[in-house]
């Protein structure tokens, strides 16, 4: 197996690599003890060869790599590509493209949703993978041969798992589906680490709007901490703490102390003043400037919701597409709600195959019925047709809307 520790070496294969049309790619890395990831091996594939580059080589320089991943030329085929992109973006400061992310294509292609690399080999390929690496420190050297084995096998068979649902969506007219996942994971925004959003990730555990407010202060003074000292944010931390005082708001060291959960001493040092200085900027927000807190969306419309979920489940079962491609809860919240939600769901091929009928569902136009176990869809002034009939009907509507 070839791994590669210089750069002279790389920037040959990528020299080699960067005249096929795609190439794949896979990273080891790791975070446990890190709140940045910390690469180790990063692994690539041509149609002709593999090879594995040791990352954390110090006669290895990496600008052969990522000047391959900015080739316009060359498709960039991964599985699960966000973390992997993470890194290059954390490393290099830029994104791959043109993007394949083979796990978002098996949700287009019928293979549910998030299906995993080894479900992929084994549908796709046949083949059984050694996964006896998975879970192997990969920044201890030297690599073992079985190490280095594992690695490539993770961008070989994934040339094949890429030739295949390319193939797929190509057939079905279904490749430009792909494009809004794409446009997402190659934005810098999905990976930019911006401290003052760091309280998105707790929002729904806010009781009150001025437990949000210091909620707001506390996490971005847990991530700004995380970050500079690369640590996680459990490190810093723990979520259950971090909402534990912004619920009780303690205003001195003192009441910080009297938290039954609070790390014992942690109030005399410097994150305890940090922490009631976080506590302060809060209680001080302008309630304006707080996000509303919003408990059940839903509220009236919890039966409309109810019937746009059976509707989706028909329509995936129908389009083979995974329900999380389609549309998510807040999406069908957001339609029972207004006719005109700015949603993906009402946009593009998602209108087409979903949102269109959502519409109908709303306005009387659509009925939903069982057959044989099965929900089937069919025009209201339909109503009197046998149900084998209106499904036929209906489902020759779907045909017709996914051709458009």
């Amino acid at each position: 197996m070839s791994l590669l520790t210089t750069t002279d070496e790389l920037a040959a294969v990528c020299d080699r690599f960067s005249r096929h049309p795609f190439v794949t790619v896979d990273t080891e890395f790791l975070r446990e003890t890190t709140f940045w990831p910390k690469v180790c091996v990063i692994q690539i594939a041509s149609p002709e060869e593999a090879v594995a580059i040791d990352a954390l080589a110090d006669s290895v320089d990496l600008s052969p790599f990522f000047e391959l991943m900015a080739n316009p030329e060359v498709v960039k085929v991964f599985h699960a590509a966000r973390q992997d992109l993470e890194i290059i973006w954390r490393l290099a400061r830029l994104i791959p493209a043109p993007l394949f992310d083979t796990q978002v294509a098996a949700m287009v292609c019928g293979f549910g949703e998030q299906a995993s690399y080894l479900e992929l080999v084994k549908a796709i390929t046949r083949a059984n993978l050694d996964k006896s690496s998975r879970f192997t420190d990969w920044s201890r050297r030297p690599l073992s041969a079985a190490q280095i084995e594992y690695a490539i096998a993770d961008v070989t068979h994934l040339r094949d798992i890429y030739l295949s649902l390319r193939a797929r969506l190509e057939r079905s007219n279904r490749l430009d589906w792909l494009a809004d996942e794409m446009q997402t994971l190659t934005s810098p925004a999905t990976y930019e680490q911006h401290p003052e959003n760091a309280w998105e990730r707790l929002r729904h555990r806010a009781r009150k709007p001025r437990d949000l407010a210091v909620l707001m202060e506390l996490a971005a003074w847990r991530e700004s901490e995380a970050q500079s000292r690369d640590v996680p944010r459990s490190r810093v931390l723990k979520d259950d703490m971090l909402i534990e005082i912004a619920q009780s708001a303690p205003r001195s060291p003192e009441a910080l102390a009297n938290l039954r959960s609070f790390p014992k001493g942690m109030e005399r040092s410097r994150a305890g003043a940090d922490i009631v200085a976080a506590v302060e900027r809060g209680l001080a927000r302008d309630p304006a400037s707080v996000p509303r807190i919003e408990r059940e969306r839903r509220g009236s419309n919890g039966a409309t919701v109810e019937l746009l979920k059976v509707l989706l489940r028909q329509v995936t079962e129908q389009t083979g597409v995974a329900a999380k491609m389609i549309a998510t809860v807040e999406d069908l919240e957001a339609i029972a709600a207004d006719d005109r939600a700015d949603v993906q769901a009402l946009k593009g091929w998602r209108r087409a195959i979903f949102g269109e009928k959502a519409l109908e569902l709303k306005s009387g136009r659509l009925a939903l019925a069982i057959e044989n176990g099965r929900v089937v869809t069919f025009d209201w002034q339909d109503a009197g047709e046998a149900p084998a009939q209106a499904e036929a009907s209906a489902e020759t509507r779907e045909e017709a809307s996914a051709s458009g």
